[in-house]
């Protein structure tokens, strides 16, 4: 009896010490594997940079930190990955600036309409001390960005009925699908069209229905995710400079030595260059491949674009950190 009382305590024990020794951090008795979701395919520069990450952090870790990628909303939408990391069930996701300002408004200054004038002009910025202060309030919901991953100036695409946009006038009273930023919407307010949230997994299908007359992103995202195949028409407004942040829970960093600290943050560094990279070269090189798959491309004047959101910063002076609005001034 007592043999059999001293061979199921130790089996008991053999099974405890083997649970207990994963997940222990990466101090080499266990391995982290974090969860990266992302709510656009494989196709899109945040996963393949992501990729990239992936592979570096491995290698260099030897293996102590795995990173298990999960794209086209896998993991849920954009809000709720964020959610996920504020929560703990997601680890990793990259997501734009204005879809974390439920939890901190600051973050999403970058998205005013009209700031830069191009790639370089916006990098500076976000690289800088003004993005860097609005985000600081994130660490309290357990967010901390690890890069600056970019997504592009965003753009409005309209359907075969509403036709093309060369002007304000055009924007008078469309129905747009815009993401859960504040900042956005209201630049289309201001712009005279009726924005409308819907998660971005279910927009090619609410645009092929007719649901929507028009949306607006990016030039990668809207050719990586086909949607010229239920858009008829692009206009080049680059209304909105959209950068996105590639963040990890905060209680997963801190649990982190210091070493790996380190390696994830240069392999971060490396995957923003990446990103910013094929953004760039994608913008540059998909309009003329949008054009080529059937879209009527539309420059309008931009100077009439910029003065009907001006009021943009004004309407949001209650919102944002009084300081961040006069130094973006």
């Amino acid at each position: 009896m007592k043999s059999s009382k001293f061979a199921t305590f130790f089996i008991s024990a053999g099974i405890c010490i083997l649970l207990c020794g994963c997940g222990k951090g990466s101090d080499g008795n266990g391995t982290v594997v974090l969860k990266a979701g992302f709510s656009t395919n494989g196709s899109d520069p945040r996963v393949v940079a992501t990729e990239q990450f992936k592979k570096e952090v491995e290698e260099k870790t030897e293996g102590r930190v795995q990173i298990e990628i999960h794209p086209d909303s896998e993991l849920g939408a954009d809000s709720d990955l964020i959610k996920g990391v504020v929560n703990g069930t997601v680890d990793i996701t990259a997501s734009s600036a204005g879809n974390f300002a439920s939890y901190e408004p600051n973050v999403g200054i970058s998205a005013f309409p009209f700031l830069f004038d191009g790639f370089e002009d916006a990098w500076e910025f976000v690289d800088g001390s003004v993005e860097t202060k609005a985000e600081s309030g994130l660490e309290a919901y357990n967010i901390k960005v690890l890069a600056h991953y970019d997504n592009g100036f965003r753009c409005v695409t309209t359907s075969d009925k509403v036709g093309p946009i060369n002007s304000v006038a055009d924007m008078d009273g469309l129905v747009i699908r815009t993401p859960e930023n504040q900042i956005v919407m209201q630049t289309m307010l201001l712009l005279g069209a009726t924005p409308k949230v819907l998660p971005f997994n279910e927009v090619y299908d609410a645009l092929k229905n007719g649901t929507f007359d028009a949306q607006e992103n990016p030039i990668p995202v809207i050719y990586n995710n086909n949607l010229y195949e239920v858009q008829s028409n692009l206009a080049i407004t680059n209304h909105s400079y959209d950068v996105m942040l590639f963040v990890i829970r905060q209680d997963v960093w801190d649990k982190l030595s210091e070493e790996d600290q380190k390696i994830l943050e240069e392999a971060a560094r490396n995957a923003e260059d990446t990103d910013r990279e094929l953004i760039k070269n994608q913008t540059e090189e998909y309009v003329q491949k949008l054009e080529e798959a059937g879209m009527n491309i539309t420059y309008p004047d931009l100077e009439e674009f910029r003065k009907a959101t001006e009021s943009a910063i004004t309407y949001f002076r209650d919102s944002y950190d009084a300081d961040l609005l006069k130094l973006l001034r």
